[in-house]
């Protein structure tokens, strides 16, 4: 049986070549939230703090512990609202990227 690489690490690697695809990445984690698909949406932003900062270095930005993050982010999570836009909002400033929000 081949070796191959997990999915935490191809990620990880795609985010450190591919500035496009880090941009995608928590652009999509956010588009879903935004549209209900609240599972998919931590489970993207999750890859996303794993594949950048990491749940150490968020939770210092955030002032949430680390262990908090990573339940908040969980399949099982429930963020507060205040918690999610805190922790998307450390990731904007982390990646340069700023999102915004348009009616369709």
């Amino acid at each position: 049986m081949a070796l191959t690489r997990s999915f935490k690490d191809t990620v990880q690697a795609r985010v450190a070549r591919d500035p496009a695809f880090k941009q995608a990445l928590l652009t999509e984690g956010v588009a879903a939230l935004l549209e209900g698909d609240v599972e998919t949406g931590k489970a993207v932003l999750r890859d996303y703090i794993n594949a950048t900062v990491g749940f150490e270095s968020l939770s210092a930005a955030t002032g949430a512990p680390a262990k908090s993050l990573m339940r908040m982010f969980g399949p099982r999570g429930n963020p507060t609202a205040s918690n999610l836009f805190s922790v998307i909002g450390c990731l904007q400033r982390e990646s340069g990227v700023t999102l915004k929000v348009r009616a369709a």
